[in-house]
């Protein structure tokens, strides 16, 4: 209660911040009179002013009044659009390493100059993210003239581009391009073998549009690089062959969960025919060595036992194809993962294809938090704060609308099934767009979409249906869905990036109607026409009531209603919102079908009849609440896991980075064998013990298969009385090091530099490899722990540590051996190893397929093979024709070329040109 009166009389918080900023804001506007008189010359000039003042140890905050001034007169005369004050306030925001929460249309990519340009001043970059490429290209450009202007670069980094083409972007002063593609390059970075060769350059600050989406809803699943691994085929089988053997007393399945687990009788009956088999080590299958047989034991199990054909998949020949569960379509080209797929196929006796290996991988969360700033920006972030500032550690700031918000936010409307809601909405649609209110419908997923136009076909209503997928098609469509009776059905991804302007949007229907009209009086005329036309729609919209938003049903975030809702009422316009919702929503159906609220929908509402109150629309409030809470539990669970690997990661990447910088690594290799000799003595003969104790058989067995070498351990024991393990040890390093100096000495030492940098990151990429691929096993099966009363991801830490632990040693171990016993020859220096095709793989969350951009099926980004899921068929020979300049956008790059010659298209006539 007293918190409530002193935000009565003080504000909130949040308004009391937002205030204090206005004290910046007075000053910038001070400078406007001063920088509105210079020249376009003396204001270019400002940033080297700026820069000379920067290297004087000033600090940006201390330009920042002027600079942001300074951009504000660049937009006017490149743009023709001035800063509100608001829009300065975002821009302090940003620059401070918070989230900007404005509204739909408040002009966000505008804001983003402010910070942008102030921090590309010391010259370290500028990172720029939007959430696809078709916005990368178009802000990039857009600003790039505001930028210019003023004297810096702009980069931008899409699909396919080459490593020169990538190093390049990045070297400017300010670049623009997607999470995915950001995230990817990191990781290839860090699996090349020179520093020449990588193409970022160490981070300075990241500035993320549509923060939300990037860094909560696709931060549930990680950026992944992977390869082929070796042919298991065999394993698969065996263990197939006795997974076949058991009955449903030795597993329990859980079908909601899609789990099977062994029960106790089981586990022993499974061990006895691994054994039999010889695929057990040691008597217990739970003992660390056992990791992988466990985790194909358990894909094998939901194989067997969760999978059927012809329900889950078909075989199709003598392939497993799977069925997508929604919408019972073929997906050819798409596997299961963590060798599932494998699984099947051995169930099924088809061939069994090689399953790729994770390479590198990184969470969104652990990729953003190695910038030393970051901010971000979008329509709706104040749900999620908390999870903001625990990730990453950033403040959420509400951004006042410049002006007031007109629209109207109705109760939602409840029915008992989905026909009946449908058919509601299409009747309320047609009412709406008669009187020449443009309707923009939200949906939840493609096939509610196509389910609704069926209805709105049968009462005759014209309408567009928007494909998330088509970003170009997409923005073009949702720019004029405010035009006077225009009905828009878009899925809850669609639209973003794009306002929707009552009337019309100016700059698309220049671009539609006049592209081909050459400059001159005649175009010039024309665009006045075309400025007429939509001043008058808009008129005439704004007295039909504006746009109307209507949800088909509630998601299972606030967020994504909120964004939603945003698209109505932009920039003071007038505007209605309103939902609809039956039982058989997914949210409701999440809520519970068996509470009072849904026996009271069933039991006291008539069939057609609908009802709306505040009760209801606060009970599905906090369903949602709970539903992203869950969420949010998955993703922190999601960063937990990661965080463990993180820290391994960055001591890999550290360690090869310091490999490839050094000037000579002979001291790294030399501490290297002297630990391996150690460890060899140190086993065979343990400290306070007596030679006689010693395996001296063992020893010199092993310090000849791993340094080449032999001791004559027994000899020394028979010569000398109370030998020490320390002499043994320092006698046997002697031996090591003079065979490798002998072998150092043959050769040039740049030479020799080079072949041990070589050795150790090759051991190093294999081993982190192999450790990466032994981590995904121990993570699947760690939960087990949990019936041992014991918390899993502290067991998943434990063991994570000791293997880490372990790969070191190997690493020593294999690094060490292979020096000992290569022969070299004089020959022409190699050229370095490039870095093969690898699958990188991003799943988006809200659809389950890969967007990690990383195949170009033309304009769209779509995998070719995935086309006919998404109702476009595939080019038929006609299209494609025998010119190879007709193909670019037609064939996946990662598919065959038409040509026939067997290589892949991006490495034949698909291949990029510098």
């Amino acid at each position: 209660m007293l918190g409530g009166l002193a935000k009565t009389f003080f504000g909130s918080s949040n308004e009391r911040y937002v205030k204090s900023l206005g004290a910046i804001v007075q000053k910038i506007n001070a400078f406007e009179p001063t920088i509105s008189a210079m020249t376009d010359a003396e204001l270019a000039a400002q940033t080297v002013k700026f820069r000379e003042r920067l290297a004087n140890d000033e600090k940006l905050d201390s330009i920042l009044p002027e600079a942001f001034a300074t951009v504000r007169e660049a937009a006017k005369r490149t743009l023709g659009q001035r800063h509100y004050d608001v829009q300065m306030i975002g821009g302090i925001v940003l620059h401070r390493g918070e989230i900007a929460e404005m509204r739909t249309g408040e002009g966000k990519t505008l804001v983003a100059t402010l910070a942008t340009y102030l921090n590309a001043l010391p010259g370290d970059g500028v990172h720029v993210i939007t959430v696809n490429d078709y916005l990368a290209r178009r802000d990039a450009e857009w600003m790039a003239q505001v930028y210019g202007f003023l004297g810096l670069t702009t980069g931008v980094i899409v699909p396919n581009l080459t490593d020169q083409q990538r190093r390049d972007a990045y070297a400017s002063d300010i670049t623009y391009g997607t999470n995915n593609e950001f995230g990817f390059d990191y990781l290839r970075d860090n699996m090349k073998y020179d520093r020449a060769s990588m193409v970022q350059r160490p981070f300075a600050m990241a500035i993320v549009d549509e923060v939300d989406s990037v860094l909560i809803d696709e931060a549930r699943t990680p950026l992944i690089i992977s390869g082929p691994t070796d042919d298991r085929s065999e394993l698969y089988m065996s263990v197939d062959a006795i997974v076949k053997q058991l009955v449903p007393f030795d597993y329990e399945k859980d079908e909601k969960q899609r789990t099977v687990v062994l029960t106790e009788e089981g586990t022993e009956k499974v061990e006895r025919m691994l054994e039999n088999a010889g695929l057990l080590q040691g008597d217990n299958l739970y003992d660390f060595e056992n990791t992988q047989v466990v985790h194909h034991l358990n894909q094998s199990l939901r194989a067997n036992v969760m999978f059927k054909r012809d329900i889950d998949y078909i075989v199709k020949e003598d392939k497993v194809v799977i069925i997508d569960e929604f919408t019972g379509r073929m997906m050819d080209g798409r596997r299961w993962s963590d060798g599932l797929h494998q699984a099947v196929e051995a169930k099924e006796g088809v061939q069994i294809e090689p399953e790729n290996q994770t390479l590198a991988s990184i969470t969104f969360q652990n990729y953003f938090r190695m910038y030393p700033k970051l901010s971000g920006m979008t329509g709706t972030a104040a749900t999620e704060a908390p999870e903001f500032y625990d990730i990453y550690k950033m403040n959420v700031v509400t951004i006042p609308t410049n002006v007031p918000v007109k629209r109207v936010d109705e109760e939602d409307e409840f029915y008992k099934t989905t026909e009946e809601k449908f058919g509601a909405i299409a009747k309320k649609i047609r009412a709406h767009s008669a009187k020449g209110q443009p309707v923009l419908v939200g949906t939840v997923s493609i096939e509610k979409s196509e389910l609704l136009s069926e209805f709105l076909k049968k009462e005759g209503v014209e309408h567009a249906v928007l494909n998330a997928r088509h970003h170009e098609l997409e923005a073009g469509i949702v720019a004029q869905a405010g035009r006077l009776g225009a009905v828009t059905i878009a899925t809850n991804m669609a639209g973003r990036g794009t306002d929707i302007q009552l009337g019309g949007n100016l700059e698309f229907r220049i671009h539609d109607e006049l592209e081909s009209m050459e400059e001159g009086p005649a175009r010039d005329a024309a665009i006045e026409q075309i400025k007429a036309e939509i001043a008058a729609e808009k008129a005439r919209v704004i007295e039909a009531g504006g746009l109307f938003v209507l949800g088909t049903e509630r998601h299972e975030s606030r967020r994504i209603d909120n964004q939603l809702r945003g698209r109505s009422g932009r920039q003071g316009d007038p505007g209605l919102s309103r939902f609809y919702l039956s039982l058989d929503d997914d949210l409701l159906r999440i809520f519970g079908s068996n509470t009072l609220f849904a026996k009271m929908m069933r039991n006291n509402i008539e069939d057609g009849e609908a009802i709306g109150s505040k009760w209801l629309s606060k009970a599905i409030e906090t369903a949602q609440k709970k539903v992203e809470a869950r969420n949010y539990d998955i993703r922190k669970q999601v960063v937990e896991y990661d965080d463990v690997m993180n820290d391994q990661r960055k001591v890999i990447y550290e360690q090869r980075a310091d490999i490839m910088d050094a000037d000579t690594v002979g001291d790294v290799v030399t501490d290297m064998r002297l630990e391996t000799v150690n460890s060899i003595v140190g086993e065979a003969c343990p400290p306070n013990s007596y030679p006689e104790q010693w395996d001296v058989a063992g020893l010199k067995e092993k310090i000849s298969a791993t340094l080449a070498v032999e001791a004559p351990v027994d000899q020394w024991i028979a010569a000398e009385d109370g030998l020490e393990p320390e002499q043994v040890e320092e006698r046997v390093r002697e031996m090591a090091d003079e065979l490798v100096n002998s072998k150092a000495a043959e050769l040039e030492p740049e030479t020799w530099t080079q072949i041990e940098k070589s050795i150790l990151l090759q051991n190093l990429d294999h081993h982190w490899k192999e450790h990466l691929a032994l981590l995904d096993a121990l993570r699947q099966v760690v939960h087990l722990r949990a019936y041992a009363q014991k918390t899993p991801i502290n067991e998943y830490k434990h063991e994570a540590f000791a293997m880490f632990e372990r790969m070191l040693a190997n690493i020593r171990e294999d690094v060490t051996r292979t020096l000992a016993f290569a022969q070299f020859r004089m020959a022409p220096p190699p050229d370095l190893p490039e870095l093969p095709d690898f699958l990188t793989t991003h799943i988006d969350p809200l659809t389950g397929m890969d967007d990690s951009g990383d195949y170009d099926g033309g304009a769209t980004g779509l995998v070719f093979n995935q086309l006919p899921q998404m109702g476009i068929p595939l080019p038929s020979g006609e299209d494609l024709g025998t010119d190879p300049a007709q193909w670019e956008g037609l064939v996946s790059r990662n598919a065959p070329c038409p040509c026939g010659s067997g290589r892949k298209y991006k490495h034949c006539h698909g291949a990029l040109t510098a």
